[in-house]
């Protein structure tokens, strides 16, 4: 497969960027490990945790990528898991994290436009993926439609930084690390450019909160360390 197209600044860019993760999907677990020197996986577990007792339900996994947080989530006791992404390649790149015979359905799917039930799962994940999503705003609807009475939804992700020193150390971060170690690992330098910006253009963590609280759900959150990564918990209430 060849390099994945640049980016456009078109209103829905979700097709090339469903391209774009198509290409990446041999390359995307090794790259997120060296670029994150391991500190991916200590935020997953957090994020696992952030979701208390939910995550013994029915779980949806949002922008599942290579399944980690799937795994994650049958680890943490969860009853059933949809794995839900854009983007075949890179689930099938995961399908082998999966024990035989676990309790998970894998979904190719639009996160704005969820194929589940209303009130269908006690507890949604997403990491490091909503900021891929146009209109992020429909992805975060959706998720308040499916979720259960009581039930948790925990984002891990890359929010525009607001601080001068997140900013200065994000910023660094990322012009000058993410680009040539994710185009060393992958050979798709371009990717991870545009995995860059995509932070630029997110929203801030009080951004995302107050859309998660516009969307019925009670919301707080908080800086990772190192401060390049927060994590949202929002809650529907009983």
């Amino acid at each position: 497969m060849g390099p994945p197209a640049p980016i456009a600044g078109a209103a829905d860019r979700a097709p090339q960027v469903r391209s774009m993760f198509d290409a990446l999907a041999p390359t995307y677990d090794r790259a997120n490990r060296v670029i994150s020197l391991g500190l991916d996986q200590r935020w997953r577990r957090q994020a696992i945790a952030a979701l208390g007792g939910c995550a013994q339900g029915d779980m949806l996994d949002l922008c599942a990528g290579t399944l980690d947080l799937t795994g994650m989530l049958l680890a943490a006791g969860a009853r059933s898991v949809e794995a839900v992404d854009f983007s075949a390649p890179m689930l099938e790149a995961g399908r082998p994290k999966l024990p035989p015979g676990a309790p998970v359905r894998l979904c190719v799917a639009d996160a704005r436009s969820l194929p589940l039930a209303d009130a269908s799962v006690d507890g949604v994940i997403a990491g490091f993926g909503l900021r891929n999503v146009p209109e992020v705003h429909r992805a975060v609807g959706e998720v308040a439609r499916v979720l259960r009475p009581g039930g948790r939804f925990v984002v891990l992700e890359f929010f525009r930084p607001v601080s001068m020193g997140a900013r200065l150390l994000q910023g660094s971060y990322n012009r000058l690390v993410l680009p040539v170690l994710g185009g060393l690992v992958s050979g798709y330098g371009a990717a991870y450019r545009y995995l860059a910006g995509s932070i630029d253009a997110f929203e801030t963590r009080a951004g995302f909160e107050a859309m998660v609280q516009a969307a019925g759900l009670s919301v707080h959150g908080r800086e990772m360390f190192p401060p390049v990564a927060g994590l949202v918990v929002g809650e529907k209430p009983r």
